[in-house]
């Protein structure tokens, strides 16, 4: 395992650690629950809840066609954000609402009531409204697409802001990955992201994410966490390339395909809020804080109630066989909520760590006083693991760490060992370093210029009379790139069609370092001169899978050429391909010419949701397209779908 310091993500915010309320939970704004919240470090509240936000009515705390708990109104709910101490984020009704009900409640909440509610988002979910063939989310509105919800965004911005400029708007969108993201429905000119973004860019703030990503058993479910690096540098490019760049992210509802009450839940939020806020989401918010019994089982040992809530609802099975826990008590995600608390504190600085164990994942923060933390989780429900940590760019004290452990079945985190990693646990190691010294100021984020497919120049603005010296993220151990004097620094030898993460620390004549720079993330092109080139075209999208054609240009005869190219990630994966003969191992495919037997394939979607049930879509047949001829350009189609 490696952490290195000089790798620098993302600082933590004050709103970072979120939850949901929802106006059907009759504990909303509860003593009882706002100390809990309070506890695990919550510092951002979501109301009124879900898909119940495009239904509810404020002025009379009304939603319906739903369920409206007693003591669950605005005021309420209020009350328990403050007792938590935690900043709220309310959803303007978009579904069966106006921009001028948006805009008096704005009114109600800054102007008359003095609150100062900062965070305002535009619907909920507002893809899902029947526009692309599944409808969950209530939407009155008879034009459906998302260029009539880019224009609604812009009026109920306006009308908001109106009332207090101070405000921050956002807007939905969808998940790269995730159904409808690629889909462009009919009448639209693009997919919802790139006609929001187009359209309303420059009338918002921030824009609004959900993740649910599913999972076949307990370990898919769990590994899905290690796609969201991937997934949110492509929401950024979309961000740059259709609204405003630097637009800020936030993911407001998440939970885990299996066991979202016992350990898988809690080891997926571990790794999924930790992987979220290294990649500057300014809020992670779970869904829910109480949700109710659902399907019981057994997961890892331990049983399992179906329920997405952080907290026991108390309710029983409809035959009243299995009932939950008394209300209120902590189910494993809680736990593991209150480790994510104690590891990224307001202000600290995440930093790249990593591991070489696929079953292990590693995270850490550095604290403003120069203490780290490392959070480890192991996601092998047999064995233990042991702990071995080499730092870069940092030396502990040798006194020993603090240890908070959270085992499979446990009722409360414990001490634990700096040696070990229980089976299917978490752990937080908290060090102090070997000297606390301050260093000189951290260099401005750097930028890239004159990038070609081999070489990037890298700039940086920093202190005068300072060494520069300029890093690659690589896993949890950096690579030095080279050292200047200077501000600029041309890095050589670098891949085609590759992306890169960069940062730059200082040192004095001292040789004391610097915190590193904010990241500069940036990709090389293809290459600029070549024999061959090889073309991707999306033919087909269905959100979490797709069908490219791929044009090989001076491929010589058909049985001659051969093809190979390597998967960014290890989650996904190639499931069929036409007119060639395809090989996948590991990450590499390789394509050679050739006629192989005819044959088609049915490709299916599934979208797994947990808090609805999933819209179902009708499967399609793709046939076999011309063979390969002896000319210079062939098409080849490939079939890849994310798992």
């Amino acid at each position: 395992m490696d952490v290195d310091v000089r790798a620098g993500l993302a600082t933590v915010p004050s709103t970072a650690i979120g939850v949901n309320h929802a106006i059907w939970d009759s504990q909303l704004g509860t003593d009882d629950v706002a100390d809990l919240l309070r506890d695990a470090g919550v510092g951002m509240v979501r109301y009124p809840g879900g898909s119940y936000a495009d239904i509810y009515h404020w002025r009379d705390h009304t939603a319906p066609g739903g369920y409206v708990a007693p003591d669950t109104d605005f005021d309420t709910f209020m009350a328990g954000a403050a007792r938590t101490g935690a900043e709220p984020m309310i959803i303007a009704n978009y579904g069966t609402g106006t921009a001028q009900e948006a805009a008096d409640w704005v009114r109600d909440a800054n102007v008359t009531k003095g609150y100062d509610v900062r965070y305002w988002t535009i619907g909920n979910e507002n893809y899902g409204n029947g526009h692309y063939g599944a409808a969950w989310e209530a939407d009155e509105h008879a034009d459906k697409s998302p260029r009539e919800y880019a224009a609604n965004v812009v009026a109920y911005s306006r009308a908001m802001k109106a009332v207090d400029s101070d405000i921050k708007v956002g807007a939905v969108l969808t998940m790269p990955g995730n159904w409808p993201d690629g889909i462009v429905g009919e009448g639209d000119t693009g997919t919802w992201n790139q006609e929001v973004l187009t359209r309303a860019g420059d009338a918002i703030d921030f824009v609004d994410v959900h993740w649910y990503p599913g999972g076949g058993n307990a370990a898919e479910a769990v590994g899905k966490a290690e796609q969201i690096e991937d997934a949110m540098v492509l929401l950024k490019e979309q961000i740059d390339a259709y609204g405003k760049p630097g637009t800020a992210v936030s993911l407001t509802e998440t939970n885990v395909g299996v066991g979202p009450n016992t350990q898988p839940g809690a080891l997926f939020l571990a790794d999924i809020y930790s992987g979220l806020l290294e990649q500057g989401v300014f809020t992670v918010q779970w869904w829910n804080v109480h949700n109710g019994i659902g399907t019981v089982s057994e997961v890892a040992g331990q049983r399992d109630y179906g329920d997405f809530g952080l907290l026991s609802s108390g309710t029983c099975t409809a035959d009243n066989t299995v009932c939950e826990p008394p209300l209120n008590t902590p189910f494993a995600p809680y736990h593991a909520l209150s480790l994510i608390g104690d590891f990224a504190r307001p202000g600290d600085l995440l930093v790249r760590a990593g591991t070489s164990d696929p079953l292990v994942s590693a995270h850490a923060s550095r604290r403003p006083d120069g203490s780290l933390a490392v959070l480890l989780v192991n996601q092998d429900p047999a064995n233990a693991k042991p702990i071995t940590v080499s730092y870069h760019g940092w030396t502990p004290s040798a006194a020993a760490p603090v240890v908070a452990t959270y085992a499979n079945g446990a009722t409360s985190v414990t001490s634990g060992s700096a040696n070990v990693l229980p089976a299917y646990s978490l752990t937080l190691l908290t060090l102090r370093p070997a000297r606390a010294e301050a260093g000189p100021p951290a260099p401005g984020r750097p930028t890239a210029a004159a990038v070609t497919d081999r070489t990037a120049t890298i700039g940086w603005s920093g202190p005068a009379g300072a060494k520069f010296e300029v890093y690659r993220q690589h896993g949890g151990a950096s690579e030095l790139w080279g050292e200047t004097t200077g501000t600029q620094l041309t890095a050589r030898n670098l891949e085609p069609g590759r992306r890169y993460t960069v940062n730059v620390v200082a040192r004095d004549a001292a040789g004391r370092q610097s915190r590193p720079s904010p990241p500069l993330t940036f990709t090389t092109p293809a290459p600029a001169t070549s024999t061959c080139a090889v073309k991707l075209t999306r033919a087909t999208d269905w959100g979490n899978g797709f069908v490219w054609n791929l044009d090989l240009s001076g491929a010589g005869p058909a049985a001659d050429w051969t093809l190979t190219f390597t998967w960014p990630t290890t989650w996904q994966s190639m499931t069929g391909g036409w007119n060639a003969t395809w090989e996948q191992t590991g990450r590499t495919v390789r394509v050679t010419g050739g006629r192989p037997a005819a044959h088609d394939r049915r490709l299916h979607r599934r979208l797994q949701r947990p808090e609805r049930p999933a819209p179902r879509l009708h499967p399609q047949r793709l046939g076999l397209l011309d063979g390969l001829t002896r000319t210079s350009q062939s098409t080849v189609p490939l079939v890849m779908t994310g798992r």
